[in-house]
């Protein structure tokens, strides 16, 4: 029997857990040069998840005995996909040139294709691994798969469709951050390099240039103070196409589940499911109209994003520092469908003859989302990050449904 946390007020642990988000945030963006040192070798990503994990190891809080972590999911996650979408402006995404686009969705098919590769492989050497012939490891992997396709929302409606144990998922969050981490740094590396690496492969990068006029451009067009009208706004349009979503689950699960029950395999009977498809879909087709994407300029995508952390913190306070250690192959799983996801993108590139900040931020926006797909973005540039935030929404656009259709390879995969 688990033992009771030192907290169970859910007002005093949502107090701790946005108390814990202002210090990494306010550290992460502080001129403190020690700060400065310290972000530049541990991701303020990381510390939103491992703090939190911090106090539910030490028995202060859990995640067991909160409704925090069913309030961020069911009401915040849709909330904060609506919210990222909307923003999705596709005519932008197509001034940014087929091979942005080509860069992007290599890199999102070196995920969906990597992760039942990725099983297969290691099956060869450790079958015990990747669990062959059982459900919980590769249940545990979508959630890899919508993490590394759009990032933490993603991630967290896998879980859900999938059904995936707390004790799995606490594993693969650390192989997730982890490993998703390492190859950032690795683009980070590259993004220092970059005119000497778009020289030997031929690259033409001077596309980079009309980019950030474009970008900036339009940022410049649509950004203003919001007013509390602006921000009600906002708030409405999220939490409305969330009701929306509700609804919509609340009537198709169980009538899938009636009327055509073999679909319960492929987890179209979850009303999770239905609830993240629609929420995604309504915030695409909205992103079409002007006046909603306009929205962006006072703070919609802001305000998905902290509703974002404040998920990402209710994931934290329920992982387990100790579980990666039961469980070391798992990183093994993970180095491999990392690297068929960094091969395809490299081989893509010399074909293509895609400057390297494409690769970069395509990778980054399937991998990191937009937690992170900025910071490599302007490593090139500072004016390039919002092309990262334009990617990485896009990201968030198909991981929902790339990373289910993943999923489903892996369970064929696991299961020979």
């Amino acid at each position: 029997m688990e033992q009771t946390p030192l907290i169970t007020n859910d007002a005093v642990v949502l107090g701790i857990l946005m108390v814990i988000l202002a210090f990494v945030f306010r550290t992460s963006h502080s001129d403190n040069p020690r700060w400065k040192k310290f972000y530049g070798v541990v991701p303020s990503l990381l510390l939103c998840y491992f703090i939190p994990s911090l106090f539910s190891t030490f028995g202060i809080i859990s995640g067991e005995h909160s409704n925090l972590y069913f309030v961020a999911s069911r009401y915040l996650l849709p909330t904060s996909l609506v919210l990222l979408t909307i923003s999705i402006d596709l005519p932008g995404v197509m001034r940014l040139g087929p091979k942005a686009i080509t860069m992007f969705f290599t890199g999102t098919v070196g995920i969906v294709i990597g992760g039942p590769l990725a099983i297969w492989l290691v099956a060869l050497f450790s079958p015990e691994t990747v669990g062959m012939g059982t459900d919980d490891v590769w249940r545990g992997l979508t959630t890899i798969a919508g993490s590394w396709i759009g990032g933490g929302a993603n991630q967290t409606a896998m879980k859900e469709v999938f059904e995936v144990s707390d004790e799995v998922f606490s594993a693969l969050v650390a192989v997730d951050v982890i490993v998703a981490n390492i190859w950032m740094a690795g683009l980070l590396w590259a993004a220092g390099r970059a005119k000497e690496i778009d020289a030997r492969t031929g690259a033409d990068a001077s596309a980079i240039d009309h980019v950030r006029q474009k970008v900036a451009e339009y940022r410049a067009s649509i950004i203003k103070i919001p007013t509390l009208t602006d921000t009600m706004t906002v708030l409405a349009v999220g939490f409305a196409v969330t009701a929306i979503a509700h609804a919509g689950a609340d009537f198709l699960a169980p009538f899938l589940l009636e009327n055509a029950p073999q679909l319960q395999r492929f987890s179209l009977t979850s009303h999770f499911f239905w609830l993240i498809v629609i929420a995604t879909t309504l915030g695409m087709i909205l992103s079409s109209r002007s006046e909603v994407r306009r929205l962006e300029g006072v703070g919609a995508s802001r305000l998905g994003s902290a509703f974002l952390y404040v998920l990402v913190a209710t994931i934290g306070m329920k992982m387990d520092l100790t579980a990666i250690f039961r469980q070391p192959g798992l990183f093994v799983v993970g180095a491999v469908w990392i690297s068929i996801h960094a091969i395809l993108l490299i081989v893509m590139m010399r074909i293509i003859k895609a400057p390297v900040f494409f690769l970069a931020v395509g990778s980054q926006a399937n991998v990191g989302g937009a937690a992170s797909a900025p910071i490599v973005a302007s490593a090139f540039h500072p004016a390039l990050a919002p092309v990262g935030v334009l990617l990485a929404v896009l990201g968030y656009a198909v991981g929902t449904y790339a990373a289910w259709f993943c999923g489903i390879l892996m369970q064929f995969a696991t299961r020979g």
